[in-house]
């Protein structure tokens, strides 16, 4: 998705705060900053940068460049970013962007975003597989319910319940558990997510993972 942000260089108007959007475990989003220089000199060196980035929001570069702007001249500064699925969704966070010239004059623009839940149900495949003694289970909860039951169980091979890792009300997200598995023997074994939203519909999903000692 695409940003369209304005700022004009030799005034900070406030405005009324936006929340943008942005969609979950992403790539390919931009931020466009429409620089536009109302005064009556050329501005040089003028200088973007975004801070305050959250460790989930991964930008390409941090920083842009206008190597000139004229008088009444508008130039686009972009940044190009996308968003791992460890972001916390439906949760709004403030992105700062400095702007500064070579005279060492600075405007800021602050923007929220605010991560949407994931669209679909997935359960990931563990890693590492094969795996000895610990492994990482991951999956998603889409935003189709305020809340989910959810229970996360390992079964050996004939179906017998080895341990359950989740029993518990979740919201919609990303979430991730560590199976350790040292007290059990090499083998397969299955894992099973069952989600329940809250029209008490099931939704149930396994893979098979290998412990190999």
């Amino acid at each position: 998705m695409r940003i369209i942000i304005a700022l004009l260089l030799c005034t900070n108007i406030a405005v009324a705060q936006t929340v943008y959007d942005i969609p979950f475990a992403s790539k390919g989003n931009v931020i466009e900053l429409s620089v536009a220089n109302i005064s009556s000199y050329t501005a040089t060196g003028v200088k973007v940068e975004v801070t305050n980035v959250p460790a989930w929001l991964k930008f390409t570069a941090k920083t842009d460049t206008l190597q000139q702007l004229k008088s009444k001249e508008e130039q686009p500064a972009e940044f190009s970013f996308s968003v791992e699925k460890t972001a916390e969704v439906k949760k709004e966070h403030t992105l700062s962007f400095t702007i500064t010239d070579k005279t060492g004059q600075k405007w800021t623009k602050d923007i929220t975003v605010r991560v949407v839940p994931p669209a679909t149900y997935e359960l990931f495949q563990n890693y590492p597989n094969p795996f000895n003694p610990a492994t990482t289970i991951e999956y998603q909860l889409p935003g189709n319910g305020t809340r989910y039951n959810v229970s996360l169980k390992i079964y050996d091979v004939i179906g017998r319940e080895v341990v359950q890792l989740v029993n518990e009300q979740q919201e919609p997200g990303y979430y991730q558990k560590t199976f350790n598995a040292s007290r059990y023997a090499s083998g397969m074994y299955i894992y099973r997510l069952v989600a329940s939203d809250d029209q008490n519909n099931k939704h149930v999903f396994q893979k098979k993972m290998m412990l190999v000692k």
